[in-house]
């Protein structure tokens, strides 16, 4: 009998089906793990208002019932959260984490969507990193969530991004994979891993022309996966980029407004 590798996400539903915790399930599912669900928010795109994103979330009592149906009735090999919209939710998960010894803790801290450059919650982004970056095997913020918790005005070059990671590790996470793209100027992407002693630098080509939203959920839910199957955090890095690559290079436009990473495109 084969393993069956399993996984939990903590994260927020797009009902665009791009990101979120269905960009999670797909990935986990895509990588050979059996994906779970505690849902934090619905998030609904309004096509009659520019594609607004309207939030509504879900009451803290519920998303505990989630939490103890996996944790207490199935269990899991590792775990991510995506949106965290309450400092007294990511207190939840911080407790969820020390009551059932998790391990293989992605903490993946959404503080701003895409194409916005502020921090959406600040009370929740003051939480994640009091309580949950200490928490964190690996932490996969991008570039404006790594200068807010590395408590500096901007991170737009290399030498920043090394500065915020020591900054970050210094809060207590173990790993810290940080991805500079379309942030940044010039042909290549580049992603960063720090786990306190050696910073790894993967340089590759920007993938231009494709549509990124979920990217990032899609990226740290790659990470989660592969840590689920025992990998390291490296050959889980490593796993996760190709899938991510093909995502993008596959990535289809669904309206007029948006469009998204195709999470199959890796199988071709």
């Amino acid at each position: 009998m084969n393993t069956m590798y399993k996984a939990m996400t903590i994260a927020g539903s797009d009902t665009s089906g791009g990101a979120g915790m269905e960009a999670d399930l797909k990935t986990f599912q895509e990588m050979g793990v059996y994906g779970m669900t505690a849902l934090t928010c619905i998030v609904a795109q309004n096509p009659k208002k520019e594609w607004a994103h309207e939030i509504y979330p879900i009451a803290l009592d519920v998303i505990e019932k989630q939490i103890t149906t996996i944790c207490d009735g199935i269990g899991s090999d590792a775990m991510k959260t995506g949106m965290l919209g309450s400092a007294d939710l990511v207190e939840l998960v911080a407790q969820t984490i020390d009551k059932y010894q998790l391990k293989n803790v992605v903490i993946d801290p959404v503080m701003v969507c895409k194409g916005i450059e502020t921090i959406m919650v600040p009370e929740a982004a003051a939480a994640i990193k009091k309580v949950l970056v200490k928490r964190a095997d690996v932490i996969t913020p991008n570039t404006i969530e790594a200068a807010y918790l590395a408590g500096m005005p901007k991170v737009a070059t290399l030498a920043e991004m090394q500065e915020a990671a020591g900054r970050i590790k210094e809060l207590g996470a173990k790993y810290i994979i940080m991805k500079a793209g379309e942030r940044f100027p010039g042909q290549q992407a580049l992603d960063l891993i720090y786990d306190g002693k050696t910073f790894t630098i993967n340089k590759h080509a920007k993938i231009t022309g494709c549509f990124n939203q979920g990217a990032g959920c899609t990226f740290s839910a790659g990470i989660t996966a592969g840590l689920a199957k025992g990998l390291s955090v490296q050959e889980a890095m490593a796993a996760t980029e190709k899938f991510i690559a093909a995502a993008l290079k596959g990535s289809f436009r669904l309206n007029k407004y948006s469009g998204a990473t195709r999470h199959c495109a890796w199988r071709a």
